[in-house]
């Protein structure tokens, strides 16, 4: 997470082909991918008030917004977290608000782990200005304006986004990203993630994942002025 810039917390797109309606909560036990628990990377969350909790109605996808360069994921989710919690010695209003969790409720790392953040059943946190209520974030690590997301990194956002479509009978339609839920304060996820929502790649991928199938992963050449590296593996 950059702090100079707005935490990224979301993807919206409304199908072009045919609507298909969401999945049933009893399809959800076979799809969801191994995740890293609290417990296993050592959360150390503050109380979040019950003033918090939602009812999960949409899927927003974001990216970390700051460079990966390597190093151990787990390191990375405990850094966030501890940031969060010290936002109010460490930035200035408006941005100096206390957030006792990982602003996102999963993390999914270059190697495409995917670590368990703040419980679903409380809505996540954002510098941005968008309703927060009913939100599951889920945040890809690295800056996909300056680099690719990992093969590894887009099959686990697919498995789990599947996942979570099928355990909170959330529509696909209802997947989006940052961008689209804060439009005009942020360019989150980064270029080279939002295409493949922008092209209906993504939903595709989500879609193969839901029916039980390895999704179909293919990113295609860089584009004429996005990213050309890959995000550097752990």
């Amino acid at each position: 997470m950059r702090r100079s810039t707005p935490a990224c917390l979301a993807l919206t797109f409304v199908l072009a082909a045919a609507p298909f309606a969401a999945a049933s909560p009893l399809d959800a036990r076979d799809l969801k991918p191994p995740i890293v628990t609290r417990e296993e990377w050592g959360s150390k969350p503050g109380p979040i008030p019950a003033s918090r909790r939602q009812t999960p109605a949409w899927v927003t996808l974001h990216h970390a917004g700051e460079l990966w360069r390597g190093g151990d994921p787990a390191d990375f989710v405990r850094r966030m977290q501890r940031w969060g919690q010290n936002r109010p010695s460490l930035e200035k209003p408006p941005r100096d608000t206390y957030w006792p969790d990982l602003p996102y409720h999963y993390l999914i790392a270059p190697d495409g782990r995917i670590f368990e953040g703040r419980p679903v059943e409380y809505e996540p946190e954002s510098n941005t200005l968008y309703p927060l209520n009913g939100n599951i974030g889920v945040e890809l690590m690295g800056d996909f304006n300056h680099q690719r997301p990992s093969l590894a990194q887009l099959r686990s956002a697919a498995k789990l986004t599947a996942w979570l479509l099928a355990a909170h009978g959330i529509a696909p339609a209802r997947v989006r990203t940052h961008q689209d839920a804060a439009p005009g304060q942020t360019d989150c996820p980064g270029k080279d993630f939002r295409r493949h929502m922008s092209d209906g790649r993504f939903l595709s991928w989500v879609r193969e994942a839901l029916d039980g199938l390895e999704p179909s992963i293919a990113p295609g050449p860089p584009l004429p002025d996005g990213p050309t590296a890959p995000i550097p593996a752990p």
